[in-house]
């Protein structure tokens, strides 16, 4: 399989016509047509079914072109960054984090980083999910994580970056919103959205407001439908202040507990290049700078 027979089957599914997928690829249909059976044949399995109509997809092969799309999306991404990493860089340095509000000052710190070290490139990886397993299989040089996730966990070095506290998040039409900080009590007959993969910091303080049977609850999948449900008015929400995208679409409001999140950055042990010490270095004066800052 070559990327000119995916780059035909993709066009082929969009189309479903052969004449006009042949077309826009610049190619004549037998030879469009012979690419397709050659690709067929290499699978094992019919990836369209052939009519005087046209073509359609069958079941394999509608499963097939999902995954031959997003592989052809990501080796389009590869090729652009080793294209824009050639041209300029001599070196990488990736950092992983679930999503781009979780470190408010990272493009500041890539901007300040490239005054010190032009030749160095700054990649963000972003993995809502197992953002930790990305960086402990090598596939990134520096992962965001909270202090608790890095418990015993061998062969890495942790740096601590700054503590996020809980929040409340409202409409700013919300008469909570007035307020300069919460209290539990000023939760009670409203609906709490629970779960969503909250770290276990919210999850106790979750727990406790659920315990006193003063506040309802339902469960949301996760951070982004929380913030949609919040928005139709369905219900409010805590959250960690490190996903607060400072947009001014919600009220952030301080929530009153113990409870905290220590966000720090993990590096791997046998990392030692000067250009990644410059940019934790970086990093570090940003959120120590940053005492008044919300997070």
């Amino acid at each position: 399989m070559n990327t000119k027979q995916i780059d035909y089957c993709i066009e082929l599914a969009r189309t479903l016509n052969f004449s006009k997928a042949a077309d826009n690829m610049f190619v004549s249909q037998p030879t469009f047509s012979y690419q397709i059976r050659l690709l067929e044949e290499e699978v094992g399995f019919s990836i369209f079914e052939r009519s005087g109509r046209g073509a359609s997809l069958t079941p394999a092969g509608a499963q097939f072109v999902s995954y031959l799309t997003g592989m052809r999306e990501d080796l389009k991404r590869a090729i652009e960054q080793g294209q824009n990493f050639s041209a300029s860089y001599k070196d990488d340095i990736s950092i992983c984090l679930m999503i781009s509000q979780a470190l408010f000052f990272l493009p500041e710190a890539i901007q300040l980083f490239a005054e010190k070290e032009p030749d160095v490139q700054i990649t963000p990886v972003f993995r809502y999910e197992n953002s930790m397993e990305t960086f402990l299989n090598g596939q990134a040089d520096i992962v965001f994580a909270l202090k608790e996730q890095t418990r015993q966990v061998a062969g890495i070095q942790v740096h601590d970056l700054f503590e996020s506290r809980i929040y409340l998040i409202t409409k700013r039409d919300d008469p909570l919103a007035e307020k300069n900080l919460i209290r539990e009590e000023d939760l009670y007959g409203r609906t709490l959205m629970v779960g969503g993969g909250s770290p276990q910091a919210l999850r106790t303080v979750q727990h406790r407001l659920i315990g006193s049977g003063k506040i309802d609850y339902f469960n949301s999948a996760d951070h982004e439908t929380t913030k949609t449900y919040v928005a139709a008015g369905r219900g409010i929400c805590l959250a960690p202040g490190f996903l607060n995208d400072h947009s001014g679409q919600f009220a952030w409001i301080p929530f009153d507990c113990k409870e905290s999140f220590s966000c720090v950055l993990c590096t791997h042990k046998d990392d030692q290049r000067k250009s990644l010490k410059e940019f934790l270095r970086i990093m570090k004066k940003l959120y120590s700078d940053a005492v008044a800052f919300p997070l």
